[in-house]
């Protein structure tokens, strides 16, 4: 039982990986954090997201063969992991709205 914990674990990071591949077209946000949000976010809520995530893969995993034949699996994905997922890894440090920072999204000119 314990050999297949870091095969979850791996598979859901993967999911992540592949569910942020365009991240540099994300949505500009215009926040300025203080120094305690951004401690608070980095110590507190990016690990707990982090879980959500991992967590949320999972259910997402075992709920797949459900909710294809339901016909929402792209719904269950969008809720159980991508969403998650963006609040953790595309969203600056101490920003409470999920998108990056204007001066770091590239501009096709």
């Amino acid at each position: 039982m314990t050999g297949k914990i870091p095969h979850i674990v791996i598979t859901a990071f993967a999911v992540c990986l592949l569910a942020f591949s365009s991240a540099g077209h994300a949505q500009a946000i215009d926040e300025e954090p203080s120094a305690l949000a951004m401690t608070g976010d980095a110590l507190l809520v990016r690990p707990a997201l982090l879980a959500t995530t991992i967590i949320g893969s999972a259910v997402y995993l075992v709920s797949l063969p459900f909710s294809a034949l339901g016909g929402n699996a792209a719904e269950a994905g969008e809720v159980l992991v991508v969403g998650p997922a963006r609040a953790t890894f595309v969203r600056c440090l101490g920003c409470t709205r999920t998108g990056r920072k204007p001066e770091t999204i590239q501009q096709d000119d």
